[in-house]
């Protein structure tokens, strides 16, 4: 059955509000499956799918830097004093991955979906979290690819000297609910990404659809495309409503 799933654009908003908004949603889903079991485990009752609430929240930051659960700090090239003189945002986070920068320019997206309600699957989500940026991308006469063994997506992964990331991911999943996401270059500056080793990788390249291209694309018709694209790959339906 289609999946229907609350789609909200945030605009421009500071990393720590994004973060909070996710954590209550992902806890309300949360408290909702864990109540809802309990009802069914007294009543045996089995139809439980429709008490979670699948969102998808499209945002850009101010400049910042978020490091994964994972991360090492050796990836951060310069002092969080120094971030502050240049007015660059640091986040320690609980998702997956290492150091990444979101910043305008950028779409980042956050899923927050019920997967048992999808599949129990977290290596296909992030590959069709994948597959929908490629799609996108691919709209705007760019081609991506997956790198083997490194989540993402990039252009030119097998070509030696030449591979650059053009989205960053990372997620967190609890009880099946997920939460953080995607951040696709658009036309991100990416001198900020002189500061860290991307995604602790040292030796490949970041890039954005602007450097590829060679102009600016409008980021609401990349927002519009990936909205689709996630429809299809995900086949739900995305309808705007209030939190």
């Amino acid at each position: 059955m289609e999946q229907e799933v609350v789609f909200l654009d945030l605009a421009m908003m500071e990393y720590g509000l994004a973060w909070e908004l996710q954590e209550r949603l992902m806890k309300e889903n949360i408290q909702r499956k864990v109540a809802a079991k309990g009802i069914a485990a007294r009543t045996q009752l089995n139809d439980i799918d429709s008490v979670t609430r699948h969102h998808l929240l499209f945002c850009e930051h101010p400049p910042v830097y978020t490091l994964g659960k994972s991360g090492k700090t050796e990836n951060i090239l310069i002092s969080e004093e120094q971030m502050a003189e240049k007015g660059i945002a640091y986040y320690p986070t609980n998702r997956g991955g290492d150091i990444t920068f979101h910043g305008p320019g950028q779409i980042v997206g956050y899923p927050i979906l019920d997967l048992e309600r999808f599949y129990t699957d977290i290596g296909k989500y992030l590959r069709n979290l994948e597959e929908v940026i490629i799609r996108t991308i691919a709209d705007f006469g760019v081609k991506g690819e997956r790198s083997k063994g490194e989540t993402g997506v990039w252009i030119e992964p097998d070509i030696k000297g030449r591979e650059r990331k053009i989205c960053a991911m990372g997620v967190r999943c609890s009880r099946w609910i997920t939460m953080h996401g995607f951040a696709l270059n658009v036309n991100t500056d990416l001198s900020y990404f002189n500061h860290i080793i991307p995604c602790g990788i040292a030796d490949k390249k970041v890039t954005s659809l602007e450097a590829e291209i060679g102009y600016p694309i409008p980021i609401a018709d990349v927002k519009q495309q990936l909205k689709t694209n996630f429809e299809d790959v995900f086949e739900c339906r995305l309808v705007t409503a209030g939190l």
